[in-house]
């Protein structure tokens, strides 16, 4: 019984936790050519635990999935700012 015990308490130590996905919406309003959402996109890709970016520059938005436990939004925001192309949440007055 003892043995069951500890075998159960190292699988619950050792078991990962599973970090939430968020996804972001950033508006980025300097770019001004439709290269510049390829710099973007390269840059929020690099940052860890993003899973997918989306840049549309009519629209002057990237759309960024990423896990939680591995980054967050203000170094997404650095990342597009240490491009060129500073950013903010969409819909924010940050």
């Amino acid at each position: 019984m003892n043995k069951l015990l500890v075998v159960v308490a190292l699988t619950m130590l050792t078991t990962p936790v599973w970090a939430a996905t968020d996804t972001v919406t950033l508006s980025v309003p300097t770019m001004d050519c439709p290269v510049c959402p390829i710099t973007v996109k390269k840059a929020l890709t690099k940052v860890p635990g993003v899973s997918q970016v989306q840049v549309s520059f009519d629209e002057r938005l990237a759309t960024v999935t990423f896990e939680d436990s591995k980054t967050t939004i203000d170094a997404l925001v650095k990342a597009t700012t240490n491009a060129g192309y500073p950013s903010t949440l969409a819909g924010s007055t940050k």
